[in-house]
């Protein structure tokens, strides 16, 4: 038994200390998904909370065959697709961080290079910003994939997916981000081409 499983038997068993080391294990993590999928740190703290609260009172139902990490994140998609469900969030944008700074990933002290970080943040800027024309599930679907490095099956578990369809919607929504991408460059093409000085 290793010292995570330990907290999670302990916390089972009543203990808030066990419990509290798991949080502190796992909230940043739980937090950047959550910002992810929902695009505001305020709404993102409370479904962090939220999903801890959950994560507190559904502690019996943890299947110890499963990653508790695998297990917790599952149930922060899951109320983040039904937050985004039931408000229709129009918005999905990732120009904002928390204080601390922890939302972007940060670039490498030890290989400092500002105009290639400055292409690398854009372009992830425009990557998270088209997520918001996913389908919710997909974005879930893409976040854990590709944020989180979750296997096909780890995500068809955490949610109550099928395998074939986990590559079915990563398929789709590759295509789509593909061609949403594809758009933004056309149009960016064409305002260039606007402010171009004519050759003499």
């Amino acid at each position: 038994m290793n010292e995570e499983q330990a907290w999670v038997a302990q916390a089972r068993q009543g203990s808030d200390e066990a419990f509290t080391r798991l949080v502190e294990t796992y909230q940043t993590p739980v937090y950047n998904l959550c910002y992810r999928m929902l695009g505001e740190p305020d709404l993102a703290e409370d479904a962090a909370q939220e999903t801890f609260l959950r994560a507190y009172q559904h502690l019996h139902r943890y299947d110890e065959k499963r990653s508790f990490a695998t297990w917790l994140l599952s149930i922060a998609a899951h109320y983040c697709i039904d937050r985004l469900r039931r408000r229709k969030f129009s918005m999905f944008s990732m120009d904002a961080e928390d204080e601390d700074g922890n939302t972007f990933e940060l670039p490498d002290p030890d290989s400092p290079n500002p105009e290639a970080e400055s292409v690398k943040g854009q372009t992830r800027d425009r990557v998270h910003a088209m997520l918001k024309d996913l389908d919710d599930t997909d974005r879930a679907a893409v976040i854990m994939r590709y944020w989180y490095d979750y296997s096909e099956a780890e995500i068809a578990q955490s949610l109550r997916l099928t395998v074939s369809a986990v590559k079915s919607r990563l398929h789709r929504a590759r295509k789509e981000l593909a061609g949403l991408w594809q758009e933004q460059e056309i149009r960016a093409e064409a305002a260039r081409r606007t402010y171009e000085s004519p050759a003499f």
